[in-house]
């Protein structure tokens, strides 16, 4: 299979990348335009491998994805590209209307182009994939049940706003010209590769450089925790398995608050590279919450378990264990990156001011 991937030099898509060269016999055209948090190291592994090559392209750009579709023939679309961070669209919701709703038009479009001229056979086996979040059905309170894919939607910020008109875009192009496209909705992942801009990746490098964590309010708000390689492995099943029309609700079963997240990446530090002034998680700080800020994500993912055969292979502390190691190992990498770009800086307060108080 031929699988055309966009944003696949970002966190997820690069994780997709790396699983579809190193485990199975497909191929890869990567079509990612190198925002600030995408980065060609993410796949270097296998750039060199005669089944993958990158073409750095907009997806809101419709000439160039035509001519992405003519040129290369793929037999799927995977499609990632988008903007995701929640802190950036409460700042600047512009590009994530742009990237995330215009951008997919556009990718849908030029793929019904190129399926509508597809031979009966390959018409039927084309599958358009698109890759969202569960940001999308809102927020979850304690003591309700997981989302699940029949989950009214509910979007609570611009970022999953955005991501939920798309996905009812997808939807809509195959109900109305037989686009065959299906949904994928994931909970948060982590891992390697990571922009520094995001829980995990933010406060284990702050940790290591002795700096404050900054936790929302009280460290309540819980998630549900999934392996980025777990995601991608489940992803690439589902372009393989997936069917018009479905919606598959991937998750880990494993949430855990915030607050729990930290002092677990506390715990690893202090294990594999001690402080001489202290614990790290002295260095916790309470900071004012993000506005809007959603109580509860976590999925019920027991049909998409049926439907891929797939289960994730990491457990919470395993997979986070994995991850604080690997930036550990990867200074170089966040280091250069930080240089390039202010990671540090508070984003999503609308006012820009944020307060911080010590961890009791």
């Amino acid at each position: 299979m031929r699988i055309l991937v966009t944003g696949g030099c970002g966190f997820i898509g690069s994780a997709v990348v790396r699983h579809v060269i190193g485990a199975t016999g497909h191929t890869v055209v990567n079509v990612d335009t190198m925002t600030y948090a995408a980065t060609r190291d993410s796949t270097a592994d296998v750039a060199a491998d005669p089944r993958y090559l990158h073409i750095q392209a907009d997806i809101t750009d419709g000439a160039a994805m035509r001519a992405v579709f003519t040129t290369h023939q793929p037999d799927a679309v995977m499609h990632l590209a988008a903007e995701s961070h929640v802190d950036r669209s409460i700042d600047g919701p512009g590009v994530f209307m742009t990237t995330n709703v215009l951008g997919t038009f556009t990718l849908l479009q030029a793929a019904r182009d190129y399926w509508s001229g597809l031979d009966a056979a390959r018409q039927a086996a084309f599958r358009f994939h698109h890759i969202s979040t569960d940001e999308v059905f809102g927020t979850l309170q304690p003591g309700d049940p997981p989302f699940t894919e029949t989950t009214p939607y509910d979007p609570r910020s611009p970022y999953s706003a955005s991501k939920a008109a798309s996905d009812h875009l997808v939807r809509a192009w195959q109900h109305t010209y037989g686009l065959p496209t299906f949904v994928t909705n994931t909970t948060n992942n982590y891992g390697f590769w990571h922009f520094p801009e995001k829980l995990i990746p933010l406060v284990t490098i702050n940790a290591i450089n002795g700096r404050a964590l900054p936790v929302y309010g009280d460290g309540g708000n819980m998630r549900d925790w999934l392996f980025v390689d777990d995601h991608a492995e489940a992803l690439v099943l589902a372009v393989e398995r997936g069917q018009p029309g479905e919606t598959y609700a991937i998750g880990a079963r494993q949430p855990r608050t915030n607050l729990e997240v930290v002092h677990t990446i506390c715990a690893i530090l202090d294990e594999l590279r001690p402080d001489p002034a202290g614990p790290h998680a002295r260095l916790i700080r309470y900071v004012t919450d993000r506005p809007g800020h959603d109580f509860r994500y976590e999925i019920d993912p027991s049909h998409a378990e049926a439907a891929l055969g797939w289960r994730p292979r990491h457990d919470f502390e395993t997979g986070l264990r994995r991850t604080v190691q690997w930036y550990l190992e990867h200074r170089d990498w966040w280091t250069a990156l930080q240089a390039r770009h202010d990671s540090t800086k508070r984003l999503g307060t609308a006012t820009g001011v944020a307060t911080g108080t010590a961890a009791p």
